[in-house]
């Protein structure tokens, strides 16, 4: 088999919105009942997939859920008009759109049986995001249904799991074995850990990971404090490339020792703090980015167009492609009504290391197809949504016309109800 990587992007859904539910995420918090702009926002996601494309990449697309999440609210026994402001606002989320939370993925090169295992993310910290991972795993069992996939539930709470935003994978190439790092928390102040050590450990198990190649690795509480909810605020990995922050982790030295004796090749590229302080990094979101490599050669940094406004931050990238490293180009996308709600675009997407001709060709895009996704976009996503909507958002008949529309232009019509 031919293994590359593959992005798969959420599409944003038609109830995008600011509530505000986010404890931890800065941004969220403090754009809370803001103005939003549901089609501005996925025709945003969509063109970062055409810079994928552009870039010579792979790319998928994860569906928006319905919403509200009507079986969520039918088990707290109430219903859509029955619920209360804040249990409507948490049913009617779009944030499955933040595909990087959708699972933990583990390549083949890595596992004991030799295929690609997924474990869908379990998100049980925050309540809007508790109730993604039913549809979520129905998405995954349809996209990776081929027999060179596993598909796992969550891990069962307690234990907080939030997929891919705390994982990371190095290794030579991917197509071969590599070096798996789980990030966990602990709680920091006001804020929550999301990802526990124990949910991290039970997916390295049930993967069939290595020993000698799996390393957990505690996250800086000062980051998370900062509004690092996830490590992906602070760290990104590609192929023989780590590019985090020095105040990223609780430990630093005992893990950079960990990865350079299980992976001698690795380069570990290390943002200063007295160059870019942890408010910068998470004010830039220059590490929630897309650390790529070029089919030509070379590696690229996708990330926000507002790292361009965090002086100090965007001089250090200057600086760093400037020099002889192995990042060699920095592409600036526009996503800012995801990062209203403190998503980048690592958040967007879900990295899987596999064969194209083994993922079901409807979850695959080509810059025909998302000619075809922008144009359901363009007609029935609304335009916006302002504070007073907030609180009848997903009560749209428009909004499930809206994500049924897209369902049938991709010939998934089983998802509707799912």
């Amino acid at each position: 088999m031919t293994l590359v990587e593959i992005n798969f992007d959420g599409i944003v859904g038609p109830t995008h919105n600011y509530a505000g539910l986010s404890l931890g995420n800065l941004a969220a918090t403090r754009n809370a009942g803001r103005e939003s702009f549901p089609r501005a926002a996925a025709m945003e996601g969509i063109a970062k997939m055409r810079v994928n494309l552009r870039l010579g990449l792979v790319q998928g697309v994860l569906l928006p859920h319905p919403r509200p999440d009507a079986r969520w609210l039918a088990a707290l026994g109430t219903t859509p008009a029955g619920a209360t402001p804040t249990l409507w606002a948490q049913a009617a989320s779009a944030s499955a759109m933040w595909a990087a939370n959708a699972a933990t993925v583990s390549p083949a090169p890595d596992t004991a049986d030799g295929r690609c295992q997924l474990s869908v993310a379990n998100l049980v910290t925050m309540p809007h995001r508790s109730h993604e991972w039913p549809a979520t795993l129905r998405q995954l069992q349809l996209a990776f249904g081929d027999p060179a996939f596993v598909v796992h539930g969550p891990v069962p709470p307690p234990f907080g799991d939030e997929g891919a935003a705390n994982h990371m994978r190095l290794c030579p190439a991917h197509d071969r074995p590599g070096v798996e790092v789980f990030v966990f928390g602990e709680s920091a102040g006001p804020f929550p850990a999301r990802q526990h050590r124990s949910a991290s450990e039970a997916i390295a198990r049930r993967h069939g990971l290595d020993p000698a190649r799996t390393l957990f690795v505690r996250q800086s509480p000062a980051a998370i404090a900062a509004g690092a909810f996830h490590n992906d605020v602070v760290a990104v990995a590609n192929e023989g490339v780590l590019l985090a922050h020095e105040q990223a982790f609780a430990d630093k030295e005992a893990f950079y020792a960990g990865l350079r004796e299980r992976l001698p090749s690795v380069q570990i590229i290390e943002v200063p703090a007295a160059a870019v302080s942890l408010a910068e990094a998470v004010a830039s979101y220059l590490f929630n980015a897309q650390l790529v490599t070029r089919p030509a050669g070379g590696m690229a940094l996708v990330l926000p167009d507002e790292a361009r406004g965090v002086g100090r931050a965007w001089a250090w990238l200057e600086a760093l492609v400037a020099g002889n490293g192995p990042i060699r180009e920095i592409v600036p996308v526009d996503v800012r009504q995801s990062m209203a709600n403190g998503g980048g675009p690592a958040c967007l997407r879900l990295r899987v290391v596999c064969d194209p001709a083994t993922v079901d060709p409807r979850f695959l895009v080509d810059a025909g197809k998302l000619d075809r996704i922008a144009a359901v976009v363009a007609k029935h996503w609304p335009e916006r949504v302002g504070p007073d909507d907030h609180a009848t958002l997903g009560a749209w008949p428009a909004a499930a016309q809206a994500r049924q529309a897209l369902l049938e232009e991709l010939a998934l019509v089983e998802l509707i109800d799912s």
